[in-house]
């Protein structure tokens, strides 16, 4: 009985100093745990911002939408470039932009002798709704450091709005033309680029901050094509590595 005891208490002894070990032991940076393999990346996130070029810096914008990325390669480099590849996508099924409203006149020329015939006014511009998809954004993941992962990105994508986006006409000559939202297109393409950080408050969970430039341009799929310029977007969100 003697001997059995003292065998219980050495197995109890190395147990519990292997346990007292391991805490000692330090833990796997939160970066490490997702840049060791090649992860997928689950997250929402909800972006905001402006416009800032002529007349358009009174152009608003909210959404909400999804982020999915897969890393696709390991990790590369040395140093504060030292990182990986990523390919990713977003969908905003929740996408709306404010704008100024202004009044235009709906004029049509009429020849013999050429005469606008002027009928209005009516008011254009105000709130736009709509779905954003940008299938394609290329990043690169710097993985130095151990709960801060910064990153770079270029993408592009596509928009759609309920109205032709945006209205034509404020600031901008546009005597003839053939109603509200003539001139533009409902359809509109998003090329952009960006910064942004993963905080990990868990090995494998990330809070995230972004900053995009966002161009909108309709490719002259319209009669003409007003676009956006340049806006600036904020985003915040959360992610789940796999």
């Amino acid at each position: 009985m003697r001997k059995l005891f003292g065998v219980a208490t050495a197995m109890f002894a190395m147990v519990t100093g292997a346990q007292g070990h391991a805490q000692m032991m330090p833990q796997e940076a939160p970066v490490q745990a997702v840049t060791s393999g090649t992860p997928w990346e689950y997250g929402v996130l909800f972006q905001g911002g402006k416009g800032f070029t002529q007349n358009r810096d009174g152009f608003k914008f909210f959404m909400a939408g999804a982020h999915v990325g897969k890393v696709l390669t390991p990790v590369y480099g040395k140093g504060v470039l030292r990182g990986n590849f990523e390919y990713a996508g977003e969908i905003f099924p929740y996408w709306q932009s404010n704008t100024p409203k202004f009044q235009r006149y709906n004029c049509v020329a009429t020849p013999n002798p050429i005469v606008l015939d002027c009928a209005g006014p009516y008011t254009v511009g105000g709130t736009y709704h709509g779905v954003s998809i940008t299938p394609i954004i290329l990043r690169w993941n710097f993985t130095h450091g151990k709960r801060i992962m910064p990153w770079v990105q270029a993408a592009g994508g596509v928009l759609w709005t309920n109205h032709k986006y945006p209205a034509y006409g404020q600031g901008e000559v546009n005597l003839v033309n053939s109603g509200p939202g003539s001139g533009a297109s409902v359809w509109n393409f998003t090329p952009q680029g960006g910064i942004g950080v993963h905080y990990f408050v868990k090995p494998k969970q990330s809070l995230d901050l972004g900053a995009n430039g966002i161009h909108i341009s309709s490719a002259s799929l319209g009669d003409r094509n007003p676009g956006v310029n340049a806006s600036v977007q904020f985003s915040l969100g959360y992610s789940w590595w796999k």
